[in-house]
């Protein structure tokens, strides 16, 4: 049903006339009448009879009047929804624990009127790119192992920010009362990373710091959480493991837990941003403006990234 000639139906139904429905409605009366016709032909009844002063409903016109009425509000509450601003900023962090979505509520916190819905798919690499390509999210982080020049068209990326990693360790491990310690002293220690995925970005970030440094990663086995993780880790005189330093952890009740800046280098994991080039939501301009100002590109050479993180 044509939604013009159904308020021009319900404009008409209450001045009475179709010349003064016309003039309110900026077109003329005779686009007015058009309209009106096609409506009745489309619905099969006539609507209006026409009076010396004007039109007036019929009986038909009149049990039409109040679910035509009804369809414009239906109509105008569906339009503001999708307009631009009017929609919640959708944003998809990773991971509830991981450091995106600490980045995210520092942002909730300096704009509270954008309205967010935050989500985490854990998804990685191509299906993030998807989401973000295919409109599933307006916004993604993610580690940016892609160049810009490939990325989907109409995508752009741009890093916001660079994660330290800590390692944890329960009050047993060798390292757990160190003020500090290295890549290289942690080659003869076993690190443990269960949810390092084949695949994804954080897999590959994990593969090439242990290459580089000689570490042992070890992936193995069930990926039954972060509480259980720590749970193990905290039981262990030998395992640790890498958390990030503003990775918003709730530690299970009763662990004793230890974390240790690992220094010369100190390795980083790489935070980046995507979105559509063509998204018009007003909360992702405010929302880029706010990670990208307060990013500052490591300098120097005490700092480890993966090799497509590094500026050349």
């Amino acid at each position: 049903m044509d939604q013009e000639a159904v308020r021009t139906f319900v404009t008409v139904a209450g001045e009475g006339q179709f010349q003064v429905a016309a003039q309110e409605l900026g077109i003329s009366q005779q686009a007015v009448s058009k309209r009106i016709a096609a409506l009745e032909a489309e619905l099969g009844v006539r609507l209006f009879t026409r009076v010396p002063r004007g039109a007036r409903l019929t009986l038909d016109g009149q049990v039409f009047l109040p679910h035509a009425k009804a369809v414009l509000r239906a109509m105008t509450k569906a339009t503001a929804s999708v307009r631009p601003g009017r929609r919640p900023l959708r944003v998809d962090v990773m991971g509830t624990r991981a450091m995106t979505a600490g980045l995210i509520q520092d942002f909730h916190r300096a704009h509270p009127d954008v309205p967010l819905d935050v989500v985490a798919l854990g998804a990685a690499g191509k299906a993030v790119l998807a989401a973000v390509r295919d409109g599933s999210v307006d916004s993604a982080f993610w580690a940016c192992r892609v160049p810009e020049d490939h990325l989907p068209p109409g995508v752009r990326s741009t890093r916001v920010a660079d994660e330290p990693l800590l390692l944890v360790t329960g009050p047993a491990h060798p390292l757990a009362d160190a003020d500090s310690t290295t890549l290289r002293a942690l080659a003869d220690h076993h690190i443990w990373m269960p949810s390092l995925t084949p695949g994804t970005e954080w897999a590959a970030y994990y593969a090439e710091l242990a290459a580089e440094h000689g570490l042992t990663i070890d992936a193995a086995g069930p990926n039954f959480g972060t509480d259980h993780l720590l749970r193990a880790v905290a039981e262990s005189a030998t395992t640790a493991t890498f958390m990030g330093p503003r990775t918003p952890l709730a530690y299970p009740a009763g662990l004793d837990l230890r974390t240790i800046p690992v220094r010369d280098p100190e390795p980083l994991y790489p935070h980046s941003l995507l979105w559509r080039d063509d998204n018009p939501h007003p909360g992702l301009a405010a929302l880029r403006h706010h990670l990208t100002e307060r990013y500052r590109a490591p300098s120097g050479d005490t700092h480890w990234l993966p090799r497509w993180a590094r500026v050349t």
